[in-house]
């Protein structure tokens, strides 16, 4: 046993090394403080707290429920709403437990297709359970990879879906959120908005908030936000004067109806990194983050670049290689041994997630480092340098220790 203990401290060490060495670009991926990672390796993981603060099914929970109450107290201010569910224990089990709260089994639901930017559990038929046991209704961009806002009403009426999920992983353009509450207000369905991808971007004021829109909000609590891998659920004003049950049909439907003990450990990581996310410096972060999207996106499309909906809104950017005869996987695999880290992603157009035909870019985490508009012009160069010459090992190698000198200067916490 020990041996196997050394060897997973071995390899926590080596990937510690290449999250340092490298440029973490996929939009997804951020870096936690040193506070929520002691969070989240706290003593907290040894205790067992089924219920909710002041309700528990197990005695010890009083110094868990201040921890808990916290937590929501400042979910509940950030977001400006009246109620917060922390317990969901990542983003997909969270919108799980939205669908079994609000729509009975084998009712219609509809979301963005995975294909032009949205998530599996928004209603990707077949393989998802959201697919598979609601009824899914899915729309998608035009080609040039922009939401039709006429399209999605006109399917919306059509269909009449109880409830519209609203979010994106890979859509580089503000969603409008006062046109999908007249939709959905149009039909009496609920409106959910997953801000997973965008949540720290909204508390830094650089994303229009959906809380006076959407019914119910969910957001995981890493990405742009920098905590744990952890969710949260919320209802809004709007939602609880729909129905004023709304609170506790998501409250049962996360436990005991998907879940049991909430992770107290992640729990408390959350309350931190909401903390952290009310200081003023973390709205310069998320300007930053902004900021360096665009430039990047610029300094991409000079270089000769497509990019799917001409360019970015916010933190990511999906660049579309059909024009060049590229596969996304081979692009976002040179870019890896370069030392710039990405994801093969779909485009408008492409028929298969496994073969698509774009890269998805992010500026989370670089900005996290510090980075900023000088080194957004520097990675582009490297970028464009491996698209122009995706077969070439010993360029890429070459800007693979590049990375290395130029992450030495941005270091880790």
């Amino acid at each position: 046993m020990q041996e196997i203990a050394e060897c997973v401290i071995k390899l926590i060490k080596e990937e510690e090394k290449r999250q340092r060495e490298t440029l973490v670009m996929i939009p997804s991926e951020n870096y936690a403080s040193k506070a929520v990672r002691e969070a989240v390796g706290s003593i907290l993981m040894n205790k067992y707290s089924e219920g909710y603060p002041g309700k528990r099914y197990y005695q010890g929970n009083k110094i868990i429920d201040e921890i808990e109450n916290l937590a929501i107290d400042w979910a509940k201010k950030l977001f400006g709403v009246p109620h917060a569910n922390i317990q969901p224990y990542s983003g997909s089990p969270a919108n799980a437990a939205i669908y079994f709260a609000l729509v009975p089994p084998g009712g219609k639901i509809m979301g963005l297709k995975l294909a032009s930017g949205g998530h599996l559990t928004h209603g990707h038929p077949n393989i998802t359970f959201s697919g598979k046991y609601y009824q899914s209704v899915q729309f998608g961009t035009n080609k040039e990879g922009i939401i039709d806002y006429n399209e999605v009403e006109k399917l919306a009426k059509k269909e009449k879906p109880e409830l519209l999920m609203i979010g994106t992983t890979a859509y580089p353009l503000i969603l409008d959120w006062s046109r999908f509450a007249k939709i959905a207000d149009s039909i009496g369905a609920w409106l959910v908005a997953d801000i997973s991808h965008i949540a720290g971007l909204i508390l830094a004021g650089v994303y229009p908030s959906p809380a006076s829109y959407a019914h119910v909000i969910m957001t995981t609590t890493h990405k742009t936000l920098r905590g744990p891998r952890g969710a949260i659920i919320m209802v809004t004003q709007k939602g609880i004067e729909k129905d004023s049950e709304a609170p506790s049909k998501i409250d049962r439907a996360v436990f005991p109806g998907l879940q049991g003990g909430p992770h107290d450990n992640t729990t408390a990581a959350i309350a931190v990194a909401l903390s952290e996310a009310g200081k003023p410096s973390f709205k310069k972060y998320g300007q930053q983050v902004v900021s360096n999207a665009k430039i990047l996106t610029a300094e991409l499309k000079k270089g000769g670049l497509n990019l799917v909906a001409g360019g970015t809104e916010c933190h990511l950017l999906v660049v579309d290689f059909k024009n060049r005869n590229s596969a996304g996987k081979e692009i976002a695999a040179a870019l890896e041994t370069a030392g710039i880290i990405t994801n093969k992603n779909t485009v408008p157009g492409d028929k298969s997630p496994f073969y698509p035909s774009g890269i998805r870019l992010g500026t989370p985490a670089i900005t996290t480092r510090g980075m900023k508009e000088k080194e957004m012009k520097i990675i582009a160069k490297w970028v464009l340098d491996v698209v122009e010459n995706p077969t070439d090992k010993k360029l890429h190698h070459n800007i693979a220790q590049d990375v290395k000198n130029l992450c030495k200067k941005f270091p880790l916490e």
